[in-house]
């Protein structure tokens, strides 16, 4: 305060082209705590300072700072002149706006950083405090151990100053501070350095002053009870204590100034006939007075201009400091920017606490990461969690995540969406290669299978096994080993029209040339039992007719299907659209729904569970009747086969695999089917013509009538076994018939004719 009033009384004393203007010889006496406030009050800090901090804020990259104060007119106008800025530049937040008490005691200062503690990532702190606090709020994270934790930010008051920072160094550095662009004043350091108290008397804080400075008592009654050591007034400031002149002497000269050329306009304006002050002045008041202090325009002691806006601020030119500490030089101030109206930081030469090489981070909540969305915290802007974008959601901003199309899937970093690959069934999978294994076999054996009986074409037992109706059933069993290739290949229009005639006509003309078969076993034995006539349409001509016959309604059906619903491909994206999308999948495939396969079976399960009827209700022909019991069997067994098949196809539906496990399923299940009837139907006469030609040889050939004999024989056999234990009834038979009468001559009749 001794300081101020010296720049006031030089800057009056110095010679300026104005009225002489009088001031009052001494200044009211403040009371020790109000003392520190006197010099914030003059000078408050405008609203460039605040804007300049905030401007440092933005660009170092902190949006989440807590504030402290000084309790008074300096530090709340100017916390509340920094919240208002960084409200208006958006994109900070205050964590904490803290005061510091005047009557502070050590506890206020602890208490303030545990509370800055509460709000750890807010490392930033902003201070409007006085250099005794700046040191109070230092020490204290000394005390509490979190020296390099804050990060400070100090306003005009902390400036380049090393009071504050005095034997607090470590727990300064990497500070920011700010101070108006100033000069020295040379004049004022000769005029102040030659103050003494005899010259000095004027000044009524100059001897509490002189105590400071001097570490020493001038009187018993003074306040100063740290030293006994007597002041002998000889003492000279800058010679016998260290001087530095104060930072705002410029400003505080040109405040002069400005009030001076202010009262000068103000008088010339209303008193132009009177020298000094006239009635017309003292009437004038403190707004008209503040009028003509915010018009003046002058050249400062510094040579710059001053001028004021209509706020009252002077332009705004600022220093920019950090306190810095390193192995080379002492601690100490280093300019690193200044703000005049914008912005230069000059970031790189900015060091910071505890050896950090990047800027250290004062937010609320670190940024998301890349496909993580922000969940904003109610009140806090700057606040928020981060939500990762899920299932087949990505990143469409920072705060909302959305979902991709149907067939398509997020990215490896969530930031768009890609398409989901397209499989299809390859060759080369295990799903694929047994399937394939068993037709290629299939295949081969039959024919192998035709070649023979094309081979021995007119051989007895090619002949007794009715050569049209073989020769069907083998085209059938052969194209039900074809399908397989059909259901792996590539799905385009062409494959997929031929999956829709071949899938079930395998099957039909097999079933149609087993049931034909059956049928007519079934109708001769039953023809047998009424009458001695032949049944109708059993020749080899009636037989492939009524094959025909079945085969064209399952054709007629396909193409019934073809004019609804041609074939197409489709790309399924939700067969194979698994809970992780990177495992997601379009399944490429002809456009055949489940139950259309099941339709397009349906025909020929309808023969083969027919044709098993029949094989039941011919169970009881002589074993050598003509294929019966080996017909029955076959149809037993692929009953079974396709029983098994029904629960694991429409099981899978849900499955991932669906489209391997049916196909898979599917083209095992028509390749056991067609091996059931190679196997039973064929590989015994096969064996017979190849390695037993002996046994194909022509027998003779019988009339109708031994067939009826043997139907009527047939019966009475059947009875006999329903009434005796197994075997009783035939070792009856044989041990009472005579070899040579003629009902056995019959049955060896019947037998052949049947054969025939």
């Amino acid at each position: 305060h001794s300081g101020l009033f010296s720049v006031i009384d030089y800057s009056l004393s110095s010679s300026i082209n104005i009225p002489q203007i009088s001031y009052a010889s001494t200044a009211p006496e403040l009371s020790d705590d109000r003392r520190y406030d006197f010099f914030s009050r003059v000078v408050p800090p405008d609203s460039f300072q605040a804007q300049a901090m905030v401007d440092i804020v933005k660009t170092l990259g902190w949006s989440y700072v807590s504030t402290v104060a000084s309790e008074g007119s300096y530090g709340e106008k100017g916390v509340d002149a920094f919240q208002q800025l960084s409200r208006e530049a958006g994109g900070i937040c205050i964590a904490q706006s803290l005061k510091i008490p005047h009557n502070h005691k050590q506890e206020h200062f602890d208490k303030i950083i545990r509370l800055l503690l509460d709000t750890r990532y807010a490392r930033a702190v902003i201070l409007f405090a006085s250099d005794e606090d700046i040191r109070g709020i230092l020490n204290a994270s000394k005390r509490a151990d979190q020296v390099g934790h804050f990060l400070w930010i100090g306003s005009d008051s902390w400036g380049a100053k090393n009071s504050p920072v005095f034997q607090l160094e470590d727990a300064a550095v990497g500070a920011v501070t700010i101070l108006p662009k100033r000069a020295t004043i040379r004049g004022f350091n000769t005029y102040f350095t030659s103050r003494t108290l005899e010259n000095n008397r004027r000044n009524v804080w100059f001897a509490e002053y002189w105590e400071e400075n001097f570490n020493c008592k001038l009187m018993s009654s003074s306040k100063k009870d740290d030293t006994s050591r007597k002041c002998t007034g000889q003492e000279r400031i800058g010679t016998d204590s260290k001087y530095e002149q104060e930072g705002k002497v410029q400003f505080v000269i040109d405040a002069v100034y400005a009030m001076a050329h202010a009262l000068h306009n103000m008088q010339r304006d209303l008193c132009p006939d009177t020298s000094g002050i006239c009635p017309d002045m003292d009437l004038a008041g403190g707004k008209k007075l503040l009028k003509y202090i915010r018009s003046v325009t002058f050249n400062g002691s510094a040579g710059t201009s001053v001028t004021f806006n209509r706020n009252g601020d002077a332009p705004g030119r600022y220093e920019l400091f950090q306190y810095q500490r390193n192995n080379h030089s002492s601690p100490g101030y280093k300019n690193i920017g200044q703000w005049m109206e914008t912005l230069q930081l000059n970031i790189e030469e900015m060091q910071w606490p505890n050896g950090e090489p990047e800027v250290p981070s004062s937010v609320c909540s670190l940024p998301c990461r890349t496909g993580e969305r922000k969940k904003m915290v109610k009140g806090m802007p700057c606040c928020w969690h981060c939500e990762p974008c899920d299932g087949y959601q990505f990143q469409f901003d920072e705060t909302s995540c959305k979902l991709c199309s149907y067939n398509m899937r997020p990215n490896a970093n969530r930031t768009s969406c890609q398409p989901i690959p397209i499989v299809k069934l390859e060759w080369h999978s295990p799903w694929a290669i047994i399937p394939v294994f068993l037709a290629m076999i299939g295949i081969v054996a039959t024919i192998f299978v035709m070649a023979t009986f094309i081979r021995y074409n007119d051989t007895p037992i090619v002949r007794a096994s009715g050569r049209e109706l073989s020769y069907v059933l083998l085209t059938g069993i052969f194209l039900c080993y074809i399908i397989t290739f059909l259901m792996i290949a590539k799905p385009d229009v062409g494959v997929c029209s031929f999956r829709r005639i071949f899938l079930g006509l395998g099957m039909c003309i097999s079933y149609a040339a087993l049931l034909t078969k059956t049928n007519r076993i079934y109708r001769i034995f039953e023809q047998g039992k009424k009458s001695v006539s032949a049944p109708r349409l059993i020749s080899p001509t009636s037989q492939l007719a009524i094959t025909s016959s079945l085969i064209a309604l399952q054709l007629l059906g396909v193409f019934i299907w073809f004019g609804v619903d041609p074939p197409n491909t489709v790309v399924d994206y939700d067969e194979q659209k698994t809970f992780n999308p990177d495992q997601a999948r379009g399944v490429l495939k002809c456009d055949i729904t489940d139950l259309q396969i099941i339709c397009s079976l349906g025909y020929s399960i309808l023969l083969m569970v027919t044709c098993t009827v029949y094989a039941i209700k011919t169970r009881g022909v002589p074993e050598n009747f003509n294929e019966a019991k080996p017909i029955g069997f076959t149809m037993y067994t692929t009953c079974i086969v396709w029983l098994a098949f029904i629960p694991i196809f429409f099981a899978t539906a849900q499955s991932a695999e669906k489209l391997y496990i049916q196909t898979t399923t599917l083209c095992v299940s028509m390749s056991l089917s067609a091996s059931v009837a190679l196997g039973m139907l064929y590989m015994p006469k096969v064996y017979v013509i190849i390695f037993h030609p002996e046994l194909n040889v022509q027998k003779r050939k019988r009339s109708f009538k031994a067939v009826v004999t043997a139907a009527s024989l047939t019966t009475r056999l059947s009875h006999k076994t329903s009434d005796r234990p197994n075997g009783e009834a035939k070792t009856e038979l044989c041990e009472n018939a005579d070899p040579n009468s003629k009902f056995q001559q019959s049955y060896r009749l019947s037998t052949e004719r049947l054969h025939r």
